[in-house]
């Protein structure tokens, strides 16, 4: 198959001190060498050259020319890679010359979507390489890092070629099913079953912390109206982020943007005031905040201090968890009632009217927003909320489409089990063990499915 020789910029639009052109596929050094001579002909492999690149109108820009002979780069095809200056001219025209060359476009992923076909990575690792870039904290950016690595990929690896030797042998004595010959111990595949199964658990479990890692944990700061919620979003973002008004009903709308704690993503939503209102827009807008406050993990609830007691919000709160499970997100996994209820901080607001004092009394924190007063009890309160952080030796799932995999490895599991249980004959076992293997080579790309892959790069930036 004819592959073609595809072209991206590598760094942001936009001016800066240095822009970088990638180019990978076979004709990558000619097209080179085209713009920038024979001495970028003559180039070997993991070598730079400074070059004076040129069109049919004439002189490009003087560049760094670094090439990287197939298959040890980034791609497994030859890769050429042009640092030039920072100048959306430059890197415009440079594009132009190199399809007027016959070198395309590349789509989002595609440098890495040929990674992974090359077999320089596999697919769990290629959706690291994404997660690396969209990493936000030092949290995320280690997690992506350690995936990028291969330990998670090489434990699925070993699970699946353990299920794999089981399934031969099964299939095997399909070929002396008149001798009534038996070549996998029913008793050592209950034994695999479980350790399997335990392990896989053990992954599914740590989802929850991945996702909190990698997408950040939702805070909803909710109250009623005026309880100075917007304006405790200002302040810790430290800037007018929301509209304030001592007008009730003034936020109709979710908010939302994000707060770092020691390397923890935590995404503040400041949320339209609780209350009766007759008022249409506001009453969506406050259906929107009970959708938001099933889905957040923590709740800052917010009451006036000069105006409602602590027995009061407590109260407040009370209603709003027991009616939580007929307003939460549908499927959350957690607690006895299948939904987990969120961790709640009463904070007392207003505190500089009430002529009360800042500080902290059990689960309530007293501050005033507008004044930028206990806002550090805040971010104490949160660090005492955060996940214990996993060690580089933790294996940590944090991929949506991993946990749904390994989901539908689980029910394979159970259904090897139960056949057990009920001696059905080895070839209805094999099928639900071969179910498996197949959904174990889904996440690292063992076993291929278009779908798949178009949904895994569409997620790339293009020129990487």
């Amino acid at each position: 198959m004819q592959v073609d020789t595809i072209c991206a910029p590598a760094t942001p639009a936009g001016k800066g001190g240095v822009s970088m052109v990638r180019v990978s596929g076979p004709s990558a050094l000619v097209a080179a060498a085209s713009l920038g001579g024979a001495s970028v002909a003559r180039m070997g492999s993991h070598t730079l050259k400074l070059s004076t690149l040129k069109d049919e109108e004439g002189i490009i820009d003087q560049a760094v020319v670094a090439y990287y002979k197939a298959p040890r780069s980034y791609t497994g095809e030859d890769v050429v890679e042009f640092a030039v200056h920072g100048s959306p001219y430059i890197v415009q025209r440079l594009m132009r010359a190199l399809s007027v060359l016959g070198v395309r476009l590349a789509e989002a992923g595609e440098f890495t979507k040929r990674a992974f076909l090359n077999g320089r990575m596999d697919l769990s690792q290629a959706e690291a390489v994404a997660d690396l870039i969209a990493g936000e904290t030092k949290a995320a950016h280690d997690l992506a890092l350690r995936q990028l690595r291969g330990g998670f990929s090489s434990e699925i690896e070993n699970l699946r070629l353990k299920l794999l030797d089981f399934a031969s042998l099964v299939e095997l004595e399909l070929d002396f099913g008149e001798e009534d010959v038996e070549f996998a111990d029913r008793t050592r595949l209950r034994e695999l079953l479980r350790e399997i199964g335990s392990k896989v658990d053990a992954m599914r479990a740590s989802f929850r912390l991945g996702n909190a890692i990698k997408e950040g944990i939702p805070v909803a700061i909710i109250g009623k109206p005026n309880a100075g919620k917007s304006t405790l979003l200002n302040a810790l973002l430290h800037e007018e982020r929301a509209l304030v008004s001592d007008v009730p009903g003034t936020t109709r709308d979710t908010i939302e943007e994000v707060w770092q704690v020691e390397g923890m993503k935590f995404r503040f939503i400041d949320t339209a005031g609780l209350r009766q209102s007759p008022d249409e827009v506001e009453r969506m807008g406050i259906e929107r905040t009970l959708r938001k406050m099933g889905q957040a993990r923590v709740w800052f609830y917010l009451f006036d201090a000069g105006t409602m007691g602590v027995e009061e919000a407590r109260e407040e709160v009370a209603g709003y968890l027991a009616s939580l499970a007929g307003v939460g997100e549908p499927g959350r996994e957690a607690g006895q009632d299948g939904l987990e209820l969120p961790s709640v901080v009463l904070v007392a607001n207003k505190i500089d009217k009430a002529g009360l004092s800042v500080g902290r009394e059990g689960d309530v924190l007293y501050i005033s927003a507008k004044q930028g007063l206990g806002l550090d009890l805040l971010e104490d309160a949160l660090r005492e909320l955060m996940p214990v952080l996993p060690d580089e030796n933790t294996l940590v799932v944090s991929n949506a489409r991993h946990d749904e995999a390994l989901g539908l490895v689980q029910a394979d599991l159970r259904k090897v089990e139960e056949g057990l249980d009920m001696e059905i004959p080895g070839d209805l076992l094999a099928m639900d063990i071969r179910s498996a293997i197949e959904h174990l080579g889904r996440i690292t790309g063992k076993i291929l499915a278009d779908d798949i892959l178009g949904n895994v790069f569409s997620r790339f930036c293009i020129g990487k």
